[in-house]
């Protein structure tokens, strides 16, 4: 499964501090914790002893402590010490599995199989003119391939979003470019006009989008500002980052990049908040959950050329995890 070899997001870097935190990704059990430097770790939610979850027990000393018989494990997996057998010292076959893991864009990354795969990229997190905020999580009842085509998506904006992106009296979509990437694929010259392209919108405006797919379940918007504004050559950006938890549910986060200085994290976070709950249900109804790769299950337009171009790319990736 190629989905192993990539690296995903599994939590909020902020959520993982004391404690350890369960969650899942791919069909797996995880648990997260932080060591005595602070640095994230995950391995197995199981105990290789008795079974019991790691993530009900705790950091003792920068170890691991399971919550049953308090079996401690090092940053490595390794156990190195069992209390009830204080001179015993563990061989190497007593160990818990662990996975790669990264912190970028105020995010846990997680590689369940290790490869020389690079994280997905956000150039606008390194850009310091810009203001980072993230938003979420939201966990979602539909397949992680679902979600980032309806990122991907500008036709559904007047009916979804009307009165926010769209407008149901300008729903004609102008012709757009699509090319495959390195590591995806690429829409470019996508424009639409918005009755609120952000929360200082005084009146509609033809907003210049650019929307990339950089892994099987990551995607960026990038926003080109007008010419003649005092963001003129500003290259403001959000991220869609998600943990594909189940074939059939997500969490989902966004990451902000923008140069609005006067609006609060809340304002920011609860406009995202009103764009993406008036996706969810929508998205939670779809049928079939996974996203179909076969072209004929699903009928299609000119407007859907990103879409059939981000379907096309995992089927030559390979991939399996949320599709049909």
């Amino acid at each position: 499964m190629m989905e192993k070899t990539q690296w995903h997001p599994v939590a909020l870097s902020s959520d993982v501090q004391q404690g350890p935190v369960g969650v899942r990704l791919l069909d797996e059990d995880l648990v997260l914790w932080r060591d005595a430097e602070g640095v994230a770790n995950a391995f197995v939610d199981r105990c290789p002893h008795r079974g019991a979850r790691l993530s009900l027990g705790r950091v003792n000393e920068g170890n691991l402590e399971c919550p049953y018989h308090g079996w401690q494990f090092a940053d490595s997996g390794q156990c190195v010490k069992v209390p009830a057998v204080p001179s015993f010292t563990p061989p190497p076959q007593h160990c818990v599995k662990s996975f790669g893991v990264q912190e970028a864009c105020g995010l846990i990354w997680v590689q369940l199989q290790a490869a020389d795969v690079p994280l997905p990229a956000f150039e606008a997190e390194g850009d310091a003119r810009l203001r980072k905020v993230s938003c979420g999580p939201y966990d979602v009842a539909a397949s992680a391939p679902r979600i980032i085509e309806n990122f991907l998506d500008m036709s559904h904006f007047g009916f979804v979003h009307e009165g926010w992106l769209g407008s149901r009296d300008a729903t004609e979509m102008s012709p757009y470019n699509v090319e495959n990437t390195a590591f995806g694929v690429k829409a470019t010259n996508c424009k639409a006009v918005q009755p609120l392209s952000n929360l200082h919108s005084t009146k509609p405006a033809q907003v210049h989008y650019t929307y990339e797919v950089t892994g099987p379940y990551t995607a960026l918007l990038t926003k080109i500002p007008e010419e003649g504004t005092t963001k003129d050559g500003w290259r403001e950006a959000i991220g869609l980052f998600i943990c594909p938890i189940t074939p059939e549910s997500s969490r989902v986060w966004f990451r902000l990049a923008v140069a609005d200085f006067e609006s609060s994290d809340e304002q920011l976070q609860a406009f995202q908040h009103t764009i993406f709950t008036q996706d969810q249900p929508v998205l939670e109804s779809q049928l079939p959950k996974p996203l179909p790769l076969d072209p004929r299950a699903e009928l299609h337009s000119s407007a859907d050329r990103m879409s059939a171009a981000y379907r096309r790319y995992l089927k030559a990736s390979g991939v399996t995890f949320g599709v049909c």
